[in-house]
């Protein structure tokens, strides 16, 4: 079994491509640095015949006594795809000589597993994250995005602190290069007429006239921009390292009061308060994103490799029905219509299948993430990458506005979860198990966790994992965060 679990690893923490290229991984295999396991632990998370659960040991003291619970697939892969990263970190503006290095390094917050994360100097604004990120065909890009994600989220609000040390201010329109507020003035001798009559010439309506962003604004763009440099440095690095495969990735920021949901995939997150519902995620699928596919496909032909058509049928074309009329839509379309079948809509439709089985390309069923630089359409040299974004849809919950009890939670998961269970069936199964928890138990959360990843799983019968219904369990890598949206007052 040790061989097994070595030779595993040797194939897929850097991926496929290490074998090929012998480039070393970016970053070694592993699970979540805060579960702390020991080699036999990490062994034991690879069977999949008994599918363990992973759970954060009792004495270990996750920020806001988060809960957590894994479950590796039922042989889908050999390893487990999906990673994890639960963070504190601190937003101060950089320094000269950290300027470029702090990605690095998490500021000023101690690393000993186990053991409550402290800031070490007591400087700068706390930032929590959470992040799920759920890989396929390889482990490297989730596992470099678990390790780098929030120090670029950091970096990127430390150019900006002193802004957010002033909330009550808008950001201002452009800042000069020491990022003090720059207002540009009017030449002197500059000529005051215009030869359009309407043009407005007065500064103090000119002013009036410049739109005003938020603060609130201003962090969304910050992830979205930070989303893109982690997909760049994941492509970059690919030079020098071996970083397998590709990942959806969801995030959770708390930045002073309110959270920051930020989702490029199809995991999900959805906030529990009072037993009700509400979504803080959309899924990007193949479905979802139709027109949006569809019109690139429109709009550059050529990445289609004269392979794909962009428009969509309800089934393949056979050549037989050429010069018949049948059903389509394209990009401008929502409904759809009839038209004349020409040669060109025999090619492979660019979008095929329904639900979990749809695929772009043949090939990939999500269409936001990370990675996947170098994923191709089986058999050709067609990338699929221009048609996978890495676009975040950034989501806001102002927890100062609402009161939260115990039991009022965060919920994020990878789709190994969700796709057996509905928003609901989470809901009522996280607030009935924490009705029966006594709210000072520290692993209340975390146990919240497991049930609801054990729900999901279901037992090993002989036709396979079942649920208590008897449908079939998910076989897929499971990871689930429980966050308290009621923080313990050590934490305020």
């Amino acid at each position: 079994m040790i061989s097994k679990v070595k030779n595993a690893m040797s194939t897929l923490v850097g991926g496929m491509a290490c074998a090929a290229d012998s480039l070393p991984p970016r970053f070694p295999y592993g699970r979540p640095d805060f579960l702390d396991l020991t080699p036999e632990l990490l062994q034991y998370s690879t069977e999949h015949a008994s599918r363990p659960v992973l759970t954060v040991k009792r004495d270990s003291r996750l920020p806001w006594r988060t809960g957590y619970a894994e479950v590796i697939n039922a042989g889908k892969s050999m390893l487990n795809e999906d990673q994890a990263s639960c963070e504190k970190v601190f937003v101060k503006k950089p320094s000269g000589k950290h300027r470029n290095s702090s990605m690095l390094e998490d500021n000023g917050v101690s690393k000993v597993p186990g053991h409550p994360l402290k800031c070490l100097d007591g400087t700068g604004i706390p930032l929590h994250f959470w992040g799920v990120f759920d890989g396929h065909a390889g482990s490297g890009a989730a596992i470099m995005a678990s390790k780098l994600l929030h120090r670029l989220i950091r970096d990127r609000l430390g150019e900006v602190c002193h802004l957010l040390e002033n909330p009550n201010c808008a950001p201002p329109i452009c800042l000069a290069k020491n990022g003090s507020p720059y207002q540009a003035d009017t030449k002197k001798g500059a000529a005051q007429e215009t030869e359009d009559p309407d043009a407005v010439t007065d500064s103090s309506v000119r002013f009036h006239m410049e739109k005003v962003v938020s603060l609130q604004s201003l962090v969304m763009g910050v992830i979205e921009t930070a989303f893109t440099q982690m997909d760049n440095l994941i492509e970059k690095e690919k030079a020098s390292y071996a970083i397998s495969g590709g990942c959806c990735a969801l995030a959770a920021i708390h930045l002073m009061g309110k959270l920051y949901v930020a989702n490029a995939g199809d995991s999900r997150a959805i906030i529990i308060r009072n037993k009700e519902v509400i979504p803080m995620t959309n899924e990007f699928t193949p479905e979802s994103e139709r027109q949006r596919l569809q019109y690139l496909g429109f709009l550059r032909p050529e990445l289609l490799g004269n392979e794909f058509t962009s428009i969509e049928f309800p089934r393949r074309i056979q050549h037989s029905e050429l010069g018949k009329k049948m059903l389509y839509r394209d990009h401008t379309m929502t409904g759809w219509a009839y038209k004349t079948i020409v040669e060109d809509d025999l090619k492979f439709p660019l979008i095929y299948g329904e639900g979990k089985k749809a695929r772009v390309m043949a090939t990939i069923g999500v269409t936001r993430g990370l990675g996947d630089h170098e994923l191709k359409v089986y058999n050709s040299n067609i990338y699929i990458k221009p048609f996978l974004s890495c676009a975040p849809e950034v989501k806001v919950y102002d927890m100062e506005e609402n009161q939260h009890g115990p039991d009022d939670v965060l919920v994020m998961g990878t789709d190994g979860l969700w796709d057996v269970t509905t928003d609901r069936e989470v809901a009522d199964a996280v607030s009935s198990y924490l009705s029966g928890c006594d709210p000072s138990d520290p692993m209340r959360y975390t146990l919240a966790a497991q049930d609801l990843l054990m729900r999901s799983r279901g037992v090993l019968k002989e036709r396979g994992w079942r649920l208590p219904n008897e449908r079939l369990g998910s076989g897929d890598d499971i990871t689930v965060f429980v966050v308290p949206l009621a923080r313990p007052e050590s934490e305020t």
